[in-house]
């Protein structure tokens, strides 16, 4: 096995850290926050730290890289946020009206998730362009590569957690 086999192997287990770390964090924090959204902001704050850990990790910049890729993540991070922020909402309006959903409310539940889904991709289209301009195509493209990993990680998590809509 060559070097670069064995940096490939290394990265699933970074990812599956990730993973143990966000369902940790999402099982142990609930009892030491004060509310759910404390809760929340904890999961996320850790999540956060994390993922930047493993980024940098995944990324191996040259030092020229560096520091405008961390500027622009930081940057995409905070945009990322905002609209992650929607799901949230979703999420607890889901919750919220689980025990007598009707069909109306379903449906507009779904609209907000496709609303949410196809803003994230906007997203991800306008700073892949912004990331292409400080890292070569193939950087830009582990990034994002890496960010959809981590994103289908958590949305595995989610999965598990929320149940099938049922509608009374």
């Amino acid at each position: 096995m060559n070097l670069n086999t064995n940096f490939y192997l290394i990265k699933p287990i970074k990812m599956k850290k990730l993973l143990s770390i966000v369902s940790i964090v999402l099982i142990s924090t609930a009892i030491y926050a004060q509310t759910e959204n404390d809760y929340l902001e904890l999961a996320r704050d850790v999540l956060k730290t994390e993922k930047k850990a493993v980024i940098a990790e995944l990324m191996q910049l040259t030092e020229a890289e560096s520091t405008p890729f961390w500027e622009l993540y930081n940057e995409y991070q905070g945009k990322l946020y905002l609209v992650q922020n929607k799901r949230i909402v979703i999420i607890k309006d889901f919750a919220d009206n689980f025990e007598n959903l009707t069909n109306e409310k379903a449906d507009q539940l779904w609209i907000n998730a496709m609303a949410f889904n196809q803003e994230i991709l906007k997203l991800k289209k306008q700073y892949y362009k912004k990331f292409k301009k400080i890292l070569p195509a193939g950087k830009a493209a582990r990034f994002f590569q890496a960010e959809n990993k981590i994103e289908t990680m958590i949305n595995t998590q989610l999965a598990l957690e929320i149940p099938l809509i049922e509608t009374k």
